[in-house]
């Protein structure tokens, strides 16, 4: 007896982009006292002017449906169409059930499949490569894949490693079949030697506590080893990058807009120059005013680019994001 197989389609593609950008636009005097910085210091070391923190109306499962809202109106598709939902996020703090599936029933579909992704930083090209398969072998036909972060939750904002570069928001993809591939094949991975560089920096039994023990009362935060990230992200993530580019079957010379993840300035810069990507290539810089959003930076950089006509329907995309664990993933797209 033969089993069944699903059939596929010859590629996926992006068709629809979305984001959610909160309405808290924080600048750096606000982050400055709490750490005896200056505005200076951390633009220096960052690249940050400013930084969108959500208000207190705007949670995980509304910035991830306003998001996804926005990017099945580009795709010209509604919430019924979409098969599965993947929400890639650290900052959902139920360990169950799934944002995504409160996020499929607020958008008007209890039949999609839906669950949550935990790759910190990378997690949103982590989801995106799952859409690309699951289009491609038949198992769905249109994919919703959305990042979205709340990290000033888990922001200390005494911590002078920290306390200035997360941020809010949330960006969403639409993933569907089509004739010609449009997102090539993922280069991912982990380097778990490093996995205490970024962290939550308490177990939640020892924020909560029990009956026997209290806890501190307090929500974790995160912590970062800066200078070893700074090293490993901006030499190691070029050369996911080159494989990423050969696995796609182009040179450097067809690239035309590179989108990493926005953690640092300094480390985009730093990746570009190792990579030595040619003066026509644009570089999503979105981090200056946004901040560091994690899971959803890398779809909110390249609609940032989208909306300022810096990266046009067509175009070749490289992305690339990396974050705790230490988790990494890069693939090229066309832009929708």
């Amino acid at each position: 007896m033969t089993l069944a197989s699903p059939t596929g389609v010859p590629g996926s593609r992006i068709l629809g982009l979305g984001v959610h950008r909160p309405s808290r636009v924080v600048p750096n005097a606000d982050v400055v006292d709490a750490i005896d910085s200056s505005d200076e210091w951390i633009q220096q070391r960052s690249g940050i002017r400013q930084r969108r923190w959500a208000d207190d109306h705007e949670s995980v499962r509304s910035m991830a449906v306003g998001a996804s809202r926005q990017a099945l109106e580009r795709a010209g598709l509604a919430a019924t169409d979409v098969d599965c939902v993947v929400v890639a996020t650290v900052s959902h703090l139920l360990q169950t059930p799934a944002l995504a599936t409160a996020v499929a029933h607020d958008l008007g579909t209890d039949h999609a499949a839906a669950f949550d992704i935990s790759a910190a930083c990378a997690g949103f090209c982590h989801a995106l490569a799952l859409a690309n398969d699951m289009v491609r072998v038949g198992t769905a036909q249109h994919v919703l894949v959305i990042g979205v972060e709340r990290l000033s939750d888990l922001t200390d904002p005494h911590d002078r490693g920290t306390a200035f570069i997360f941020a809010d928001g949330a960006g969403a993809a639409v993933v569907g079949p089509s004739a010609t591939p449009g997102i090539a094949p993922v280069v991912w991975g982990s380097d778990g030697e490093q996995y205490d560089l970024i962290r939550q920096r308490e177990d939640w039994r020892d924020v909560v506590g029990d009956e026997t023990t209290p806890g501190s009362g307090r929500m974790p935060h995160l912590v970062m080893q800066g200078s070893p990230v700074f090293r490993w992200a901006s030499f190691t993530m070029a050369e996911v990058g080159r494989r990423a580019l050969d696995r796609a079957g182009i040179g450097i010379d067809d690239l035309d807009v590179f989108v990493p993840h926005q953690a640092n300035m300094r480390i985009i810069d730093a990746m570009a120059r190792a990579m030595k990507l040619p003066a026509h290539v644009r570089i999503a810089r979105d981090i200056a005013d946004q901040g560091n959003a994690s899971a959803a930076s890398v779809p909110m950089a390249l609609d940032r680019m989208m909306v300022e006509g810096e990266a046009r329907s067509g175009d070749t995309a490289l992305l690339i994001a990396f974050g705790a664990g230490l988790a990494y993933a890069a693939q090229v797209v066309r832009v929708p």
